[in-house]
């Protein structure tokens, strides 16, 4: 989608993440800020770990409580780090981030983001899945990143764009952006269809 198509739009971000305010910034896509709502991100017990993502960001847009306009598109996201079938969320303090990052150390996991568009007439939701390793982890490593980053915004307390990342992670499969918290190849992608199936 060039910008040009871009401008027959109004894109919503709802969503309080830096980075990913940052990343669709970077991708040319001017947009607003949603403000007004929280959501709780609470999903049923028996929801499997992958699917978590998808519900979270579908829970989000259908929360949104104002009138989208025929030019809104709504954009909601929300990403999960799966680590034998289990979700790791965002780490509550220290302990819990000291906890996580043990867990991840020398060991592979799954980091899914679900992406939800909504306009007045029209939603799609998707998800996009990549692998991550780490080497393992000295626990002064673990000690250092936590002391100095603080972590607890993140979901499995880490960015890989951090300094964890950059001397910890060997090797990713699938999208980097995604792993950052928004798949920007397929939300492209998505958005091009999505745009699509509501000009027929």
């Amino acid at each position: 989608m060039l910008p040009e198509e871009q401008n027959k739009y109004h894109f919503i971000l709802a969503s309080h993440s830096p980075r990913r305010q940052q990343l669709l910034q970077d991708a040319g896509i001017v947009f607003e800020l949603a403000s007004g709502y929280e959501v709780a991100e609470e999903y049923p017990s028996t929801l499997p770990a992958q699917e978590v993502a998808r519900y979270l960001s579908a829970l989000k847009a259908r929360a949104y409580p104002f009138l989208l306009h025929p030019r809104d598109i709504l954009i909601t996201a929300d990403t999960t780090v799966v680590l034998d079938n289990k979700v790791l969320g965002k780490p509550s303090d220290a302990s819990e981030a000291r906890e996580m990052l043990s867990q991840l150390s020398g060991r592979s996991h799954q980091v899914i983001t679900g992406v939800t568009l909504r306009s007045c007439n029209h939603t799609l939701t998707f998800d996009a899945v990549s692998s991550v390793h780490f080497r393992p982890l000295l626990s002064e490593e673990i000690d250092y990143y936590i002391s100095v980053y603080r972590p607890f915004d993140k979901a499995g307390a880490y960015g890989i764009q951090e300094w964890i990342g950059y001397i910890g992670v060997e090797r990713i499969e699938g999208c980097y952006y995604n792993i950052m918290g928004l798949p920007l190849f397929q939300l492209f992608q998505q958005l091009n269809q999505f745009i699509a199936d509501q000009s027929e």
